[in-house]
This record gives C-alpha cells, structure tokens and sequence, in this order.
C-alpha cells in the first residue's frame, strides 16, 4: 500500500478560466441572437448543473446509466485483462467518476499502482471526485485535467512508454452532432499508440417511448438540470430570466435517432443580460434548442469507427441490448 499522501498522489491542470469566461460569453450572445436560439449543452455542467445530473443517472426512467454499470460490473475483469501494468486510465467528462469506480477498483486488483486521469469542464465536481477516490483508493494517483474535450485531450500528455486506456462513458458522445464526433474521434485516434485503447459507452437506437420517457421523468429533475441553463446565465453573465415562464421539452427525432430538448418560452417576455448589453425577446412557445441526444445502431457504430481511423474491437451489451460499451483500437499503420 502506498504511503504517500492525497497532495503528492494529486495534480491538477486547468485551462484559462478567463478564456472559459469569454467563450461562455460569446456563444450565449450568438445562440441567443440566431434566428433559431440555442444554448451550447456543455454549458449545463456548472456544479449545480453537475449535481443534477448524477441525481438524474438514478431516475427510475434513465435506464443508460444502470445498462453501462451492469456491462461494466459484468465485464470489468474482461478489460482490464487487456491492458499492462503501467497502463493510465483516462477519462473524458469525468464528472463524479461514480462508474469508473468499477474500472479503477479492478486495476488496482491486477497492478500495485493505478494511474488516473479524470477531464472534466467543472472544476468544483472535478477536485470533490479526486479527492473522493483518493481518500479510498490510497494506491490510486491522479492527475486530473479541467478542461472541455479538445483542451483536456491536448494536455493528456500520452508517453510512449505506457499502455493507454481512453474512457468516454455515460453516452456524452450522443450529446455531439455526427459530424462533429467524426471530427473529435479522428483528434484521439492521432493521440493514440498502437497499444491504446478508447472505450465509448453508445446508447442504441430503440423504442421511441423508452427514450422519450428517460428525458422526461416524472420527477421534473431532466426540466431543473434543462431550467439550471437560464440559472447559468444570470449567475455569471447577470441575466434576468425567470425559470418559470420557461417549460422543459424533450421529443426523440426517429428519423435522424436524436432526443432534442428545449426550453419553450410559455409568455412573450424580454430578458435583459447584463455583461452582454442584449435585450432578448421571446415571443409565447418560441424555444431555445439546448441539447440533442444521439443514438446509434450497431452499423452506424462500425461506420463511424472506420470513418475514424478506429475499428470495434470488441462491443459489449446489457441483457435488455438498450446500451453498448465499445472498445475500439486503432487501426495499424
């Protein structure tokens, strides 16, 4: 057992608050002056926002957060046979790092020592989730990044003389268009070795009605964490939006295989933000787009693989098939 302390098994390394600042300025200005509003989703991930959503992983109607746990409590061993003993566990949208426990937990059972890498865009949710691992996991070190993807990935700092095993779990790749997956998959696979590995969590196409029900529970915790976005907005950017002249929406979009959730304005009303010196208006039922869910068939996960420079090396499933966990490698040469 290691008897360093929690400080010297810790790193952080953060990008420019400053520049988050200005970028969370510029895209609220733009999304809410387009002729079609929208709010970036990364966006949601403020530390209440954080909290939010580990409440909503444990809705009754969130069935992609216990799908991934029982593939990944029942296939764990399975993994981590795979991987050295100086393999670095990296993962991208950490947040509280709840499943990864799994992953961590058998690593630690297979090697003296586990090397973490934890990015996340919420640095409060980050540092609360390191230190809680490294007060139970004392063989544990972490070297956490506070970042958004293409920032994080770019201060990884893979080595050549270690086994990496890059984690994206939760299904937060539906969160990106197709397009712009294709794009960030293609910036790993040129960070990654022969030897990586990335490990994606995939929710699958399926039942219109059990999508639709696991953004809308009956709980109303999707519409606060949906509603916290406006609450965003007046905390760092002086806005006057009043929640409740605004409802959550989410409808599943068959043809393109998307949940797309929106806040619906259900007045006409002018909102004023301050640091931004923007009067915006809303007319009653006008919408702002906060965030598209995408789903993916089995083919689809094979295409964007190959489009990628990755390919499906091994695909696992819970028993219902509602989720997949992907292990894709790079392609040799």
């Amino acid at each position: 057992m290691s008897t360093s302390t929690i400080e010297e098994r810790f790193t952080l390394t953060t990008t420019d608050d400053e520049i988050f600042i200005n970028n969370f300025s510029e895209d609220v200005k733009i999304g809410l002056t387009s002729e079609s509003k929208y709010l970036p989703f990364v966006y949601f991930y403020d530390h209440i926002g954080s909290q939010l959503f580990e409440k909503i992983c444990e809705l009754p109607e969130y069935y992609l957060t216990r799908a991934e746990t029982n593939i990944l409590e029942s296939n764990a061993d399975d993994i981590a046979s795979q991987f050295s003993e100086e393999t670095v566990l990296v993962e991208l949208g950490s947040g509280s790092s709840t499943k990864t426990r799994i992953l961590i937990e058998t690593f630690l059972e297979r090697q003296s020592l586990a090397h973490y890498t934890p990015i996340d865009v919420s640095l409060q949710m980050l540092e609360e989730s390191s230190y809680s691992l490294l007060r139970e996991y004392p063989d544990l070190e972490i070297n956490a990044i506070a970042a958004r993807y293409n920032e994080g990935i770019e201060h990884m700092n893979i080595r050549n003389d270690q086994q990496n095993l890059i984690t994206w779990l939760g299904s937060s790749i539906g969160n990106l268009e197709r397009s712009e997956v294709t794009t960030l998959l293609q910036h790993i696979q040129e960070t990654m070795h022969p030897d990586d590995r990335f490990l994606v969590g995939i929710d699958l196409r399926k039942d219109k009605t059990i999508i639709e029900n696991a953004y809308n529970d009956t709980q109303g915790i999707t519409a606060e964490f949906n509603l916290n976005l406006l609450t965003h907005v007046n905390r760092e950017l002086g806005g006057n939006f009043n929640t409740e002249n605004f409802d959550h929406h989410a409808v599943y979009n068959e043809e393109v295989g998307r949940i797309e959730m929106y806040l619906i304005s259900n007045i006409d009303q002018k909102v004023f933000i301050r640091e931004l010196d923007l009067d915006v208006s809303f007319a009653a039922n006008e919408s702002i787009h906060t965030e598209n869910s995408f789903k993916y068939s089995l083919d689809e996960i094979d295409m964007l693989a190959g489009q990628t420079g990755l390919y499906v090396e091994q695909q696992w499933f819970d028993p219902a098939r509602l989720f997949s966990l992907n292990l894709f490698a790079p392609v040799a040469g």
